[in-house]
């Protein structure tokens, strides 16, 4: 993992963030949970492995999760906006971001990002 070539700016930017200051969507600890599991041969971590990065990531960053109500307005905005497909855990990932009040969205896909709107566009950062 660490030979990855954004791991060490993803890494730098992670560690920076507070609790006060970070936050991370509640989808994503799903994400990282299947990532890791699913590494390709020695990388791949057990269940147990993974969860001890999941509580790294709930100790360092504010996890924020959209309710019922914010759940169905952000598929809904997506849908009559033209987002399809995998793109919407993006969008949600971006709703997160709004309802958290980040200043900054660290992002590799800044275009995937962007049509979500100049709310996001402005905000949209890699690390």
């Amino acid at each position: 993992m660490e030979d990855h070539e954004h791991h060490s700016a993803s890494l730098k930017i992670f560690v920076e963030a507070g609790h006060r200051h970070g936050y991370c969507a509640a989808h994503s600890l799903a994400e990282v949970y299947s990532t890791l599991t699913r590494l390709p041969g020695r990388h791949r971590l057990s269940g147990e492995q993974a969860l001890l990065f999941l509580e790294d990531i709930r100790e360092r960053l504010m996890v924020v999760a959209l309710d019922e109500r914010e759940y169905y307005a952000a598929i809904k905005k997506a849908a009559t906006t033209g987002i399809v497909g995998g793109t919407i855990y993006d969008a949600l990932l971006a709703h997160c971001a709004l309802k958290a009040k980040a200043d900054t969205i660290y992002t590799w896909k800044i275009r995937h990002f962007e049509q979500f709107g100049p709310v996001v566009a402005e905000r949209l950062r890699t690390p």
